[in-house]
């Protein structure tokens, strides 16, 4: 045990970092942590990447990958195009015209 104390310290001594704690969801902390695997890189290691690309460009980007589309965006293209098949549709000339009609489903 005191050995255990002695090699930690000779750790935090020699590392040249910090800890960052954030929080997400379980499910999206899987998917990544597979997807950078998928990849060869711990979600450690992309995340540094980010953080590193951050400070240099300071911007921040999010893109999402157009070629690949959820199953929600799917799902929600095939009823719009089966709500404008049947008909079941509203369309309007302007802002203010779709406005009123909301105002008037209240």
């Amino acid at each position: 045990m005191m050995y255990t104390k002695y090699i930690k310290s000779i750790y935090y001594k020699n590392m040249n970092s910090t800890v960052i704690n954030i929080k997400t969801e379980e499910g999206i902390k899987k998917e990544a942590q597979k997807i950078a695997s998928d990849l060869g890189l711990s979600l450690s290691g992309v995340i540094n990447g980010f953080l590193k690309q951050l400070v240099r460009d300071k911007t921040v980007m999010f893109t999402l990958n157009e070629n690949n589309p959820s199953p929600y965006l799917l799902n929600s293209i095939k009823a719009a195009k089966q709500n404008r098949k049947s008909g079941d549709f509203y369309s309007f000339k302007n802002n203010k015209e779709a406005l009123s009609f909301l105002d008037d489903k209240k």
